[in-house]
């Protein structure tokens, strides 16, 4: 091969590593503020695979549109392209590539997921567990501090509303976390299945009725987050939502003995809230799942939940 195509082979693949490089760069900033440990895991995995992807999308169009551009055929040329026979190097490097390629993908991303330990409803059907799933025990990475205990929150979920109980019967329908603790959620539904999501924390764990599923993250930035039912539970599960306040382990103890000197009352509830607006106006015969009661607590929201980015 000539001096002159190898340039510019490897100008263009030069080229191609530098713009996958800056598009994989340019994702962590397409993505809610990464408020979690495990959210740097899924992160990673995200700009990797835009990189790939960029290189791939990019590479053939490119080469698809020089071919179109400059290597036409004459406008009245109706005769037969060069006899050209396959190249067994060529064969074998196109085959094993993309395969090694996938393989590896496939297995770092099931390194991450394990990592980060989400299941999902079929894990209790293949484990044959009737009892209690297994816990989703996330691996501890650097940004928890061991010393620190891990703090444990009873989370209900139902149609439609998010209860969070903390220890010395504490209860509210907002959640609040101590930033950089480990942190243990004991997770129900009181009906049908729910998905606990918060987009900043990257974590989505189903949450399955009749069991129990133990799931542990780390808050590593202080703010207001969003808390979304990932799963289709039903007619107003677009208002099952809370938010989600990672604080200081000071603010959080302040938080705690606040919460704890309120009387327990009914919280304000989207969905009650829409369903009794509604009642009255819906189609004779058309049946409507009723909320269930507004959630007694001792700490909610003053107003109705904020609707923040993260």
């Amino acid at each position: 091969m000539k001096l002159r195509p190898i340039l510019a082979i490897s100008s263009f693949v030069a080229f191609l590593t530098v713009v996958s490089f800056w598009v994989a760069k340019q994702t962590y900033s397409w993505l809610p503020p990464q408020a979690s440990a495990e959210s740097k895991l899924s992160d990673e995995l995200f700009s990797i695979l835009s990189g790939i992807g960029t290189f791939i999308l990019l590479g053939i169009t490119l080469v698809l549109l020089y071919a179109v551009l400059f290597q036409r055929a004459g406008k009245y040329d109706f005769s037969d392209g060069p006899p050209i026979e396959g190249n067994t190097a060529i064969e074998i490097i196109w085959t094993v590539i993309p395969l090694g390629l996938v393989l590896w993908i496939a297995t770092y991303s099931y390194q991450i997921y394990d990592t980060m330990a989400v299941r999902g409803p079929m894990e209790l059907v293949h484990l044959h567990n009737p009892i209690e799933m297994q816990s989703a025990y996330a691996v501890p990475l650097d940004e928890v501090k061991p010393q620190l205990p891990t703090e444990e929150i009873d989370v209900t979920a139902k149609q439609w509303a998010w209860i969070f109980r903390y220890p010395n019967q504490i209860t509210s329908t907002e959640l609040h976390l101590p930033v950089d603790h480990r942190i243990r959620l004991i997770l129900h539904s009181d009906d049908v299945l729910h998905g606990f999501y918060v987009p900043a924390f990257r974590l989505k764990q189903d949450v399955i009725p009749n069991k129990t599923i133990d799931f542990e993250f780390t808050p590593i930035r202080t703010g207001k987050y969003r808390l979304r039912d990932s799963l289709y539970s039903g007619t107003y599960f677009a208002a099952n939502q809370a938010d989600v306040v990672v604080e200081s382990a000071e603010d959080y103890d302040r938080w705690l003995v606040t919460a704890a000197n309120q009387t327990p009352t009914p919280a304000y509830n989207p969905a009650s809230a829409e369903y009794n607006r509604t009642s009255e106006k819906l189609v004779q015969g058309w049946k409507s799942v009723p909320p269930a009661p507004p959630p007694v607590v001792n700490f909610a929201p003053t107003q109705e939940p904020t609707s923040p980015a993260a």
